[in-house]
């Protein structure tokens, strides 16, 4: 497990990159609260997933890939979305069911998408993205394009099959795909020890001889350098790559879950250990960034989650007719015919 915390490598990285990713973390820490609200208001129905404590995994996974590398995850990934690079109006109006949402207002929290971005989805079926993942992994194979499949799963999809299927099939095939086990320690309300006779996950891939580690998930710093290691193997053909990152979310599995399976104490634990705090201290102490400076970050990031909540609630919702659409592949659907 990668143990060095960021605060051993000072002035390692640009304090505009760093700035960049503590803004980034905050806008959907900001999201995710504000998402929070509007669903007690019932403006967004059915099921919401919140990323609050998670946010140094999705910021780090993304600083070491590129844009035209394909991402796929989970039903808790509004943050991945929003790094990705999609709007938050769009993510505010697709949870509000809005035709303005990037999913047209049919997926909602759990089924967000953007071709554009190259953000296969949010994926409601428990492991259901793995073996997608791993499918877009040979597809990238099969054209010869350099291009990565970054494949994001969380603790409980482990306990799945089809993971063994998948991670047996990619480095069979030497696939580029990275596989990212976000281990929050709860799937559902169970924790990892009820429910797996091996709680290093990364330990799973040792039956395939693929190379992984475990990586301190609250400190983006880890997290990138992490990601970085994995890229450089899958980039140079040597196949797959799988990190297992230590997280912990704050809110329940749900909306509809009071979390009362874990004490306060231990959330309050994980508090002291917050990926945004902890880089707002590094900032300050290793860069001077003053307070006025992420005071500004601050109002930045309210007037925009502002913006996407006015956006959304001015956004009208599908037309019946939009029922019929999407329903069947158009033969002139540009991403279709690339692949």
């Amino acid at each position: 497990m990668t143990k060095i915390q960021a605060a051993e490598r000072p002035l390692a990285y640009t304090q505009e990159q760093l700035l960049f990713w503590y803004r980034q973390m905050l806008a959907v820490r900001r999201m995710e609260e504000k998402a929070a609200q509007l669903y007690t208001q019932q403006k967004i129905r059915g099921f919401l997933h919140l990323y609050i404590g998670q946010e140094a995994v999705g910021m780090g996974i993304e600083a070491a890939i590129r844009k035209d590398d394909y991402v796929i995850t989970g039903y808790r990934e509004h943050g991945n979305a929003y790094f990705r690079g999609v709007s938050m109006r769009a993510i505010m109006a697709e949870l509000m069911g809005k035709a303005t949402g990037c999913s047209r207002g049919k997926g909602g929290s759990m089924h967000l998408f953007s071709a554009e971005h190259n953000f296969l989805g949010g994926h409601g079926i428990v492991g259901g993205q793995i073996g997608l993942g791993t499918g877009v992994a040979f597809a990238i194979k099969y054209r010869g394009e350099d291009r990565l499949s970054v494949t994001i799963f969380g603790d409980g999809a482990a306990r799945q099959g089809i993971l063994h299927e998948c991670f047996n099939m990619a480095m069979l095939w030497k696939l580029p795909v990275i596989y990212i086990c976000e281990n929050n320690h709860y799937a559902m309300g169970t924790s990892v020890a009820r429910s797996s006779n091996v709680t290093e996950i990364y330990r799973l891939g040792c039956a395939y001889n693929m190379p992984a580690e475990r990586v301190e998930g609250m400190d983006v710093i880890v997290v990138y350098e992490a990601m970085q290691r994995a890229v450089q193997h899958v980039r140079s053909g040597q196949g797959p790559y799988f990190l297992e990152i230590l997280t912990y979310r704050y809110r329940g599995h749900s909306m509809a879950d009071p979390g009362k399976y874990r004490t306060r104490e231990e959330v309050e634990a994980y508090k002291r250990q917050d990926p945004i705090q902890r880089l707002q201290n590094y900032l300050q102490e290793w860069y001077g960034v003053s307070a006025q400076t992420l005071e500004q970050i601050e109002e930045e990031v309210a007037a925009e989650v502002a913006d996407a909540v006015e956006f959304a609630e001015r956004s009208p919702y599908p037309e019946p007719e939009a029922l019929y659409e999407d329903v069947y592949v158009q033969k002139d659907y540009p991403f279709i015919r690339e692949w």
